[in-house]
């Protein structure tokens, strides 16, 4: 699931990982809402309050919605730079790395919020934004583009383009991969929704307050953990069969 890039990903392995991610970016944007009354999944509504604050001369408020946009970018490149960096380390799952710093980012929000008064809500919230940069990041690298988790303006847009498209099968005969990309998206629209409301639930309903990013970090590490068990498995029971075919052979 975070192993395979590029063509050698099944619609399977896009979903599995689609549905992880989204749920989480649901779950901080609902989160990061409840408790600082901002918008931690994607910068478009930051950058039209930006380019208001600025035509009003309001620079100190248009500083921080740059901030907001420079700290998703930021999380973004570095992202992009740790994957080309390790890339050539085979031994390295070079998608953990981001992956790690996300679950960092989403651990440390709510331990410091905890030790005393947050001074500055903006800057948990350019930290939010940094760690869904992370994320929308080594996603799209890692399906090639396919899979974005942390916005939904782009997945209805490509969502409806499709649906439309099954009208016309003489003009776009891979209706099959129509189908499967259609599915990918309603699993990452559903999903994005679902962790909305867990996140709500969790933050208002249950009190867990900003603890609630907790579970989101949680999500993230046990997906690495059963990954990496899963891959170690596939690969031990795939030399057993190699070791027992060269036997035979013998």
């Amino acid at each position: 699931m975070f192993r395979h890039q590029g063509k050698n990903r099944t619609l399977r392995q896009n979903i599995q990982i689609a549905t992880i991610l989204s749920f989480v970016a649901g779950l901080v944007n609902v989160t990061g809402f409840l408790a600082y009354r901002q918008l931690t999944t994607n910068v478009t509504g930051h950058f039209a309050l930006f380019i208001n604050d600025v035509a009003q001369f309001e620079g100190w408020r248009g500083l921080v919605y740059f901030a907001y946009i420079f700290f998703f970018l930021l999380g973004s490149f570095c992202s992009g730079f740790l994957i080309e960096k390790f890339r050539e380390n085979k031994k390295l799952n070079v998608f953990v790395l981001p992956t790690a710093i996300e679950c960092g980012i989403l651990l440390s929000i709510p331990f410091f919020s905890a030790l005393s008064p947050v001074p500055n809500p903006d800057a948990l919230v350019c930290s939010l934004l940094f760690a869904m940069g992370l994320q929308n990041s080594f996603v799209t690298k890692i399906s090639s583009a396919v899979v974005r988790t942390t916005h939904l303006t782009g997945l209805f847009t490509d969502l409806g383009i499709e649906l439309s498209q099954l009208f016309f099968p003489k003009t776009h005969p891979q209706q099959k991969k129509i189908r499967a990309n259609i599915q990918l998206r309603l699993f990452i629209i559903s999903f994005f929704f679902l962790g909305g409301l867990a996140g709500g639930f969790l933050f208002s309903r249950l009190s867990f307050g900003i603890n609630t990013l907790i579970v989101g970090a949680a999500i993230l590490f046990l997906s690495l953990i059963f990954d990496d068990l899963r891959f170690r498995f596939l690969k031990t029971k795939r030399k057993y069969r190699q070791k027992k075919a060269a036997t035979q052979v013998s």
